[in-house]
């Protein structure tokens, strides 16, 4: 059984997460998307109109990713591997979203 971050440690977590998130796909997709992050939701706006969005959910102590491509998913802390890790299995929201984003794309993003 996973064991709930503490409510300070899991926004800095959460909030770090979500913005390295925002910028590195700003950075190397801005061109093609709209990436907009506001009040802790990052919002990855495609051409198509369709979206990827990205929140912190505190009540459950994890982040959440809505994604055209996969659904919704719902993603654990994992204290050990220092990773959000999803509550369905093993992988990871950064490992979801840039396979993801590479569905869409054509562009494999290391988020890291």
């Amino acid at each position: 059984m996973t064991v709930a971050l503490e409510e300070t440690r899991f926004h800095q977590l959460a909030d770090e997460t979500i913005e390295t998130l925002s910028d590195v796909i700003d950075d190397v997709l801005g061109d093609d998307l709209d990436v907009d992050l506001q009040s802790g939701i990052l919002t990855i706006e495609l051409d198509s109109g369709e979206q990827f969005i990205i929140n912190k959910h505190g009540p459950n102590r994890q982040v959440w990713l809505s994604s055209p491509v996969s659904g919704a998913s719902h993603y654990d802390f994992d204290e050990d591997n220092e990773t959000w890790t999803s509550t369905r299995g093993s992988t990871t929201l950064h490992d979801q979203l840039s396979a993801d984003l590479a569905v869409k794309t054509g562009n494999k993003l290391d988020l890291g």
